[in-house]
């Protein structure tokens, strides 16, 4: 296993690999993924530059009467062959096979039959993580519930974490009598707890608690440690307890996973957090929520966390789990502060050898705690939603960073949400300490002025260069918007000047001409701001070396086919507007190829109201009769989930034509009777029509469905709608009835 040279940290590498059970039925993240069947992932994994991997051959997979090793020796023969050395897991927040659990006396002597025939049939192997997270397992199926066997005390907590602790070392036993130079890498979200001053106390028993992984394997567990007895007041002997401290098994690396979520607040007051935050002791109520949320001072992040652990442990280090979340700029925002953390640790003395790069391939639903299977995805260095695994901006920067090569990205250092004043959505708490300092004077170095390298959004005065200017505010991302007033594409010079002066990163071309009726009598007016100013554009970034988005429509085919039109279907437009932006697309692809192309179709948002949806609302709220075509298929597309995936693609580097809409073809009238039943309101007004009744003066196709063969990054139809509702009301569009919570998915055991 490479760990370090030169005094370097290295870059691990994780798959998402969670066999968790919810009742009776089982959550696979590898067979969700895809991974399961698609062993080339890991020469794609490889040409990352990654040496190691921590990866899955877990128990619950492999239990039968007779294990099949086929895939196990398929995926471990190839990574020998690549030259990856595996961190090999057993349990991954399981519970193992169906005829054993986490509070089966028989749990840890089970597993550790099958660790022992795992090192047999591998016994090149050696270094192992048999059970991820014991003490998170713990909290999430003995206190909270979430996962079988869905306990919800402190009893079912601690035999839960016991067990496995004890499944963990007898593991280890089980390997070392085959490979007795094995390593245990023990991974634990340690996390840190903060409070108001009345919950202080609790604070500190979260605080000790959570290193009880490690203190029970290390076998410092005793009637002195502080958790001894919490631990008998749970119901655990003492000779259980004190087992660990005749049968010590310490890690040969601390793992800490750590994640924005890992650091808690706890807070007295109930009034400012919603119902799901509440929770208590035998003592008090209290809310319990993120501390990036609420605390003034923020975080305290992974680098104090690394440091606590070395200072209590004087062991070896690794951040088994970095993965955020979030769009793309934050997920190498955070990917990079992560591993900067860890490189400054080493530098002053504290051995960390790596940061592992988690759920390279993404994740799923774990905005539910992997509850539910709701298909809820969040990309990781690959994005698995095409044919095969699409590097993204994090798989360049594991790139660079894994060969020693400085990343470059202008926005890498800029700060992440979790740094910035709008992370505080409950206001400021006074912690245990009793300070209260300014959100804006704990972050470092937010943006002043101008900074370097912005994204330039032409046609800034309309919808979509709005919804462009909005959401980079809200992503962080520096950007100038200009409207047509302020530049005119079709003019070379004026172009040229722009470029010049803002010096951008990229240009997203949000200007255009897209009155389809109108442009049967103002072809030139539509050729000029469709076609011409696509070109001068795409010329200009081409000389600068600057990217560029353009954006083109469903309209630029002719519906004869009655399948959604994918990439490389051959455009036909019937009508002016679909032939201006399919000149437009030759021609930036004549030009530009590196350029990307966004083809899109009836888009709806909550900011304006000359939209389809918004008008169908408003229409039918005045009780008047709603007309639309119940002929022509359409692929409705949310605009805050087309603009958040455009820029992620720009960030990705991807070029090209992408189809980006929401998964669900329909009619218009379908799609009014949706809304209005969505809505609450009487879909009794809305008429369908045929297309050669309503006399438009352009042609439209009778299907217009956009697929994709490239990925299908947005998400279905009806949830954008459900979330379009919700969105209109908080910008006052809508009334705040429309503002909904988001129960969880299991409701009990």
């Amino acid at each position: 296993m490479s760990t370090h040279d030169s005094g370097r940290v290295a870059v691990w590498g994780g798959l998402e690999c969670t066999v968790n059970r919810v009742g009776d039925a089982y959550f696979d993240q590898i067979a969700r993924s895809g991974h399961a069947g698609r062993p080339g992932d890991l020469d794609q994994i490889a040409a990352l530059g990654l040496t190691t991997l921590r990866y899955p051959l877990l128990w619950e997979r492999h239990a039968s009467p007779q294990i099949d090793w086929s895939w196990a020796d398929e995926r471990m023969g190839r990574l020998r062959a690549l030259g990856i050395a595996p961190i090999v897991g057993l349990v991954h927040h399981g519970s193992g096979p169906p005829t054993t659990s986490l509070i089966d006396p028989r749990f840890p002597e089970l597993l550790a039959d099958f660790a022992g025939a795992v090192a047999e049939r591998y016994p090149w192997i050696e270094h192992y993580a048999p059970i991820n997270e014991p003490l998170t397992t713990a909290r999430f199926s003995g206190l909270y519930g979430h996962w079988y066997p869905h306990g919800r005390d402190d009893a079912t907590f601690a035999r839960i974490l016991i067990t496995q602790c004890r499944a963990a070392a007898l593991a280890m036993r089980a390997i070392r009598a085959v490979v007795p130079g094995a390593r245990l890498v023990q991974t634990e979200d340690v996390g840190r707890t903060w409070s108001t001053p009345p919950l202080a106390y609790q604070a500190a028993f979260e605080n000790e608690r959570r290193w009880l992984t490690f203190d029970l394997l290390c076998g410092r567990v005793g009637p002195a440690h502080p958790m001894w007895a919490y631990l008998r007041s749970a119901g655990l002997a003492e000779a259980e307890i004190l087992w660990f401290a005749s049968n010590p098994c310490p890690p040969d690396i601390l793992g800490i996973n750590y994640y924005v979520t890992s650091e808690r607040f706890l807070d007295d007051r109930l009034d400012p957090y919603p119902a799901h935050t509440h929770g208590g002791n035998h003592r008090d109520r209290y809310a319990d929520i993120e501390a990036v949320r609420v605390r003034a001072e923020g975080i305290a992040g992974s680098r104090f966390i690394l440091a606590e652990a070395w200072e209590r442990y004087r062991l070896p280090l690794a951040v088994t789990e970095v993965q955020l979340a979030a769009t793309r700029e934050e997920q190498l925002r955070w990917m990079h502060g992560a591993w900067q953390a860890a490189q400054d640790l080493r530098r002053a003395g504290v051995d960390v050898r790596a940061v592992t790069a988690w759920a390279l391939l993404g994740a799923y639903d774990w905005d539910s705690l992997v509850t539910c299977a709701n298909q809820h995805y969040e990309p990781g260095a690959f994005d698995v939603r095409g044919p095969r695994p699409r590097p993204t901006a994090v798989a360049h920067l594991l790139g660079n960073l894994a060969r020693g090569r400085p990343p470059a990205h202008p926005w890498l250092t800029l700060p992440g949400w979790w740094q910035r004043p709008e992370r505080l959505v409950y206001g400021v708490a006074v912690d245990d300490s009793g300070s209260r300092v300014p959100a804006d004077l704990s972050v470092p170095a937010l943006l002043r002025g101008e900074p370097d390298n912005p994204l330039l959004i032409t046609g800034g005065g309309g919808v979509l260069g709005q919804a462009f200017a909005r959401i980079c505010a809200v992503r962080g991302i520096p950007c100038r918007v200009l409207s047509r007033q302020e530049l005119d594409i079709a003019r070379p010079a004026a172009v040229q000047a722009a470029l010049a002066e803002i010096k951008p990163w990229a240009v997203i071309n949000a200007a255009g001409y897209t009155k389809v009726d109108q442009a049967e009598g103002e072809a030139g007016a539509c050729f000029r701001a469709n076609s011409v100013g696509a070109a001068v554009l795409a010329a200009a970034c081409a000389a600068s070396g600057v990217g560029l988005v353009g954006f083109s429509s469903d309209l630029v085919f002719d519906g004869e086919q009655a399948v959604p039109y994918l990439e490389s279907d051959r455009p036909a437009p019937l009508n002016i507007y679909g032939r201006s932006k399919a000149l437009a697309e030759q021609r930036i692809r004549a030009i530009m190829p590196g350029a990307l192309i966004i083809r899109s179709s009836a888009i709806f948002g909550p900011w304006d109201e000359a939209n389809f949806v918004s008008s169908v609302i408003a229409t039918l709220a005045r009780s008047e009769r709603v007309v639309a075509p119940d002929d022509w298929q359409v692929s409705p597309t949310y605009l805050p989930d087309l603009v958040q995936a455009t820029l992620d693609l720009l960030l990705d580097g991807e070029t090209g034509i992408w189809h980006l809409a929401n998964q669900g073809g329909m009619t218009w009238a379908t799609l009014a009777r949706q809304v209005a039943s969505m809505s609450g309101l009487d879909a009794a007004g809305i008429e369908g029509r045929p297309r050669a009744r309503l006399d438009w003066p352009a042609r439209r196709p009778g299907y217009s469905v956009l697929g994709s063969e490239r990925g299908q990054l947005l998400p279905a139809l009806d949830t954008a709608l459900a979330r379009y509702l919700p969105a209109c009301a908080l910008v006052g569009r809508l009334p705040q009835k429309y503002v909904v919570g988001n129960p969880g998915c299991w409701s009990g055991a």
